[in-house]
């Protein structure tokens, strides 16, 4: 009895892992995707994805979890303290974009099932970085501080996501996001004379 119950436990993650992946290629991809075409995508049955995640909005918001913790743990291996603020915030930006940009369809969906201000605090760990980055600017005097940092850190989120949005519609090319993003946000971010 004491080994059947690691063994379901290695097969349940092995599950979830799947079918988080299988679920971020398909949301990835546009239109919705059904329950049934994530559970075939992962190679489960309906019962098995159903038993990890009741609904799609549940599915979603784990597939959004999931993203937010990769973005949390490579701005983390950035060591973002150890370079100048405006450096670090154009490290910051492409890092965050690199994993965005797979995502960019995801996050229509998240946007279209989710509460916003529930998806906006999931953010958080993420956004840690940004404030910790601009704060350091703002103290060095090459970030403006006459606006409040929660106010910059969400310009600089919209910003990011407004990049998603003109690649989704075709008007940029994800691979120019960076480049566009990187010294919009900077140039908002410039200390007033």
């Amino acid at each position: 009895m004491t080994t059947a119950r690691p063994r379901r436990r290695a097969d349940a993650e092995r599950n979830i892992a799947a079918i988080l992946s299988a679920a971020r290629e398909l949301f990835g991809k546009g239109p919705l995707p059904s329950m049934n075409d994530i559970a075939r995508a992962a190679g489960v049955g309906r019962v098995t994805l159903y038993a990890h995640f009741a609904s799609r909005e549940a599915l979603l918001e784990a597939v959004i979890d999931s993203a937010i913790a990769e973005t949390d743990a490579a701005l983390t291996a950035l060591d973002l303290d150890r370079l100048d603020p405006e450096e670090a915030l154009r490290r910051l930006i492409e890092t965050s974009w690199s994993i965005l940009n797979t995502l960019r369809r995801t996050r229509e969906a998240a946007l279209a099932d989710l509460d916003p201000e529930q998806l906006r605090r999931k953010h958080d760990p993420a956004f840690r970085h940004v404030e910790r980055v601009l704060d350091r600017g703002r103290q060095a005097g090459v970030f403006r501080g006459d606006l409040p940092l929660d106010w910059l850190v969400a310009s600089c989120y919209a910003v990011v996501h407004a990049a998603a949005d003109e690649v989704n519609a075709g008007r940029i090319r994800a691979g120019d996001a960076p480049g566009v993003v990187a010294p919009t946000v900077l140039a908002m971010l410039a200390p007033t004379r």
